[in-house]
């Protein structure tokens, strides 16, 4: 197994000899240096977000004379924008900080600072810092940010085939709504070639039962023909379609269904490749032992939990995941208890779905807590989101003791 690159409990500021907050942007970063007594070392200047702009920044740095591991570095999590830098400070042998932009945002607001630069935000970073408030972010290994990289592709293809067929659908309710009554499914690999050649009802029947014969036979000959291209013909002639804009509505569509066949290819490869990755991930293999997850589910536990052995008790994997009880009260008034619902939303969806899947196998011990928790008084609604947290305390088990999945121990309740 990888060794993740976590960033240790946060050192406390008479223990470093600087501290450097940098607020990271696309282009250019801002720089703050402070010494422990939040004396300022170098007024917040910028610098390039390149390869120029890193050797100024470690020459003002190496200007204090001081070793790398006395300095605390502390940068926003922007995604990709910050990766490069953070890569570079670590080799150095800088300790490196990443924080939570709502985390920064909240400190300054809790001190009143109204203004906002790139220069100012970095100087808060640095204060963060130096208050013992700051909760260090977690830096993926090579493995979890390979998963993560895949994940957001997969996740994005995702979402543009969905959006793609909707459009396709828009587009034929007045091009050839009757298209539906041969092909049930028009984004079915057959339905798609038809429909880029010939995107309308006019043009189906511009084209005529033989070359539309010729080309079912090459697309599929053991399914559709000679009958297939007399039945479009005749629906085409009657068809409903309006007859509005057909050339410009025949171009989209052919477009549209161009761009729907490349995205479900290459949306085919990448799944390929994050099944590749899961079935040499011993992790993995533990986890898709349990029969309610699925591939993607596995995928989606890895990339966003990452490595398990940050976290101290099962409480904090709950509170991770969003599924810990919110509870709002002041004096006599008690507002509605209601999940937490921070970090990752694709999390809980995936659960939902995977504690919902537990209901309907004969064999589920997941399905067995639910009903023995029903069976308690418990609303079903309460009890699906028990189950959901008792799946995310067995995936967290099974990653950090390594231990192979029993789905006799599901009823244990483990707390660290």
């Amino acid at each position: 197994m990888s060794k993740s690159n976590v960033v240790p409990t946060p050192p406390e500021p008479t223990s470093l000899r600087y501290v450097v907050g940098i607020d990271i942007g696309s282009q250019t970063c801002a720089m703050c240096c402070l010494t422990p007594e939040k004396r300022q070392v170098f007024k917040p200047t910028t610098f390039a977000n390149t390869r120029e702009g890193f050797d100024w920044l470690f020459e003002k740095l190496a200007s204090l004379k001081s070793d790398p591991s006395s300095m605390l570095v502390g940068l926003e999590a922007t995604s990709r924008y910050a990766e490069n830098l953070s890569q570079a400070l670590l080799k150095a042998g800088y300790r490196l900080c990443l924080l939570h932009p709502a985390q920064v945002h909240a400190f300054a607001q809790q001190r009143g600072l109204r203004a906002k630069t790139d220069q100012l935000d970095a100087g808060t970073i640095a204060r963060v810092l130096l208050s013992g408030e700051a909760r260090f972010g977690y830096l993926p290994d090579e493995q979890i940010g390979t998963y993560r990289e895949l994940l957001r592709l997969q996740q994005q293809l995702s979402e543009d085939v969905v959006r793609y067929k909707n459009e396709l659908h828009a587009l034929l309710v007045v091009l050839f709504p009757e298209f539906v009554q041969v092909f049930a499914d028009p984004t079915r690999p057959t339905a798609l070639a038809v429909l880029k050649r010939y995107p309308s009802a006019q043009a189906v029947v511009g084209a005529g039962i033989e070359p539309l014969s010729r080309l079912l036979h090459e697309l599929a000959p053991h399914h559709y023909g000679h009958q297939t291209a007399q039945a479009l013909v005749a629906l085409a002639q009657t068809s409903i379609a309006s007859e509005v804009a057909v050339m410009a509505r025949s171009k989209s569509l052919s477009i549209v269904c161009d761009q729907l066949e490349h995205t479900l290819l290459n949306l085919a490869q990448l799944e390929q490749e994050i099944e590749q990755l899961l079935s040499n991930d011993p992790q993995a293999k533990r986890l898709l032992a349990v029969a309610e997850f699925g591939p993607l589910t596995v995928a989606v536990l890895r990339a966003e939990l990452g490595d398990v052995q940050r976290f101290a008790h099962m409480d904090q994997v709950v509170a991770y995941v969003g599924l810990d009880i919110q509870v709002k009260q002041s004096g006599k008034w008690k507002g509605q208890r209601k999940l937490s619902k921070r970090g990752s939303g694709r999390v809980r969806r995936l659960l939902y779905l995977a504690a919902l899947r537990s209901l309907h196998e004969k064999h589920s011990p997941f399905k067995d807590y639910y009903q023995r928790l029903v069976d308690h008084g418990l609303k079903k609604g309460t009890a699906l989101v028990a189950v959901m947290r008792k799946m995310i305390i067995v995936v967290v088990h099974l990653l950090k003791t390594q231990d192979l999945y029993d789905a006799n121990k599901v009823g244990i309740q483990w707390v660290s």
